[in-house]
């Protein structure tokens, strides 16, 4: 999870980095089963957000925005891994919850 976040603080906010941000997530959940959850919510979250500005101009204030609020879910997201069972449930509930739209 730390080179997600670390790769993704490197990233332009377009929406080219959220399309390849999801296929990271895919790949890393087929490949961390211990940790899929998590990376099949961060993927699900993305969705809604790259059906929204598909073939469309991503406003530079909405990308600026929304960036930053996605590198606040994946750094959570990391810092969950380490958290007891029942603290991870609720920061799982929290990833759910992110509308990115």
């Amino acid at each position: 999870m730390v080179e997600l976040h670390s790769w993704l603080s490197d990233q332009h906010p377009g929406l080219k980095t959220y399309v390849a941000l999801q296929k990271k997530t895919n790949e890393l959940a087929q490949a961390d089963a211990e940790h899929r959850a998590v990376y099949k919510l961060l993927s699900s979250i993305l969705d809604p957000f790259i059906a929204s500005f598909d073939e469309e101009p991503l406003p530079a204030g909405v990308a600026e925005t929304t960036f930053q609020r996605l590198l606040a879910v994946v750094r959570d997201a990391d810092k969950s891994i380490s958290l007891a069972p029942d603290q991870q449930i609720r920061a799982l509930n929290k990833i759910a919850s992110v509308d990115l739209v």
